[in-house]
Order: structure tokens, then C-alpha cells, then sequence
């Protein structure tokens, strides 16, 4: 274990992009910290966008702000559920306003439009949701990964080493 042990939660929904999600995962858990899934409901099972299964070890209502060291939201498609639930903005709001990592990747950055959280900041997204980003007050960069404060973002799978690593980083 490299770091001192840290809460570190991972969003969870139907149609999450598989290693946006199972990447951090395991590297933090490699880590040595205690990595968790949290999806609307505990110990229901999520499959990915193509399939992949993954149960809900906490679930929305159990997680408050002050439980986390970091969180993680995946992309796909997943996002764009939870930005319409009220706890998840919340959590993620709470979150990044305590000063703890909060990481995006892929369509992840819509949950920092719908929190309100990103104008101002320098952040990078899937293309596809570049346009959001940037009429939320954000400075677009197309880079692997964009480190504004404790606020994290990446584009895409291929980023996730880059993503990852700046996550870690922060944790130390």
C-alpha cells in the first residue's frame, strides 16, 4: 500500500461504460484503498452498455459526503440518469464543495453541468458533450486528462491511465 487508505466511491446505473468504471476500480484498490460502487439502490445489480454486471455495494440514500475521500463518476450512458436524480447531484456537489477529489470521465462531466459546479473551471469531456460543458461556464480543453483544483476530467477509456493516475495523485 503506497498511500494511507482512503474511502474512494464509484457512481453506479444502468448502461455505465464498463472500464470507466471497473479500471478505477481495481487501481485503487491496488492502491490499497477501500474502493466501493454506490447506485440508486444497494445490492441491485447494474449492467454496463455492453452487458457487464456490477451490484451496487452502497446505495444512494446510505452515502453522505463525509463518508467519501474522492469520487468517481463513469461515463456511457449512465450519467444521464443520475443527473436527474437530486441525490446524486448532491453528492456529487458536497462532494467537490468539501475540497475531496471528484472525478469525471466521458459523459461523467454532465453531472458537474447539472450540479452546477464547473463554470469557470477548466475540464475536458467525451466530444459529444463539449457543447454542454462549455455553456455551463467551462474552459473546454481536449487533453487526456484536466486537473482544475479537486475537480478531475478525462474523455475516454484510452484516457483512463492518465485519469487514474491524477486520482492518485490527489489521494496522497
Amino acid at each position: 500500500m503506497s498511500t494511507k487508505q482512503k474511502r474512494v466511491g464509484i457512481l453506479v446505473e444502468f448502461n455505465y461504460e464498463d472500464l470507466e468504471l471497473w479500471y478505477p476500480y481495481y487501481r485503487l484498490k491496488e492502491e490499497g484503498h477501500e474502493t466501493f460502487t454506490i447506485g440508486p439502490e444497494k445490492g441491485k445489480t447494474y449492467n454496463s452498455k455492453h452487458g457487464y454486471p456490477c451490484k451496487a455495494e452502497q446505495g444512494i440514500d446510505d452515502v453522505k459526503h463525509e463518508d467519501l475521500d474522492a469520487l468517481i463518476i463513469p461515463g456511457g450512458f449512465a450519467p444521464d440518469y443520475w443527473r436527474r436524480d437530486k441525490r446524486f447531484l448532491d453528492l456529487v456537489r458536497n462532494v467537490y464543495e468539501s475540497g475531496k477529489p471528484t472525478a469525471a470521465i466521458c459523459h461523467g462531466a454532465w453531472m458537474f453541468v447539472s450540479a452546477k459546479i464547473i463554470k469557470g473551471k477548466k475540464a475536458t469531456c467525451f466530444i459529444a458533450c463539449k457543447d454542454d460543458v462549455e455553456n455551463a461556464g467551462a474552459l473546454y480543453e481536449d487533453s487526456p486528462v484536466v486537473v482544475d483544483g479537486n475537480m478531475i476530467t478525462s474523455r475516454v477509456p484510452q484516457d483512463l491511465p492518465q485519469f487514474t493516475t491524477a486520482i492518485i495523485a490527489q489521494l496522497k
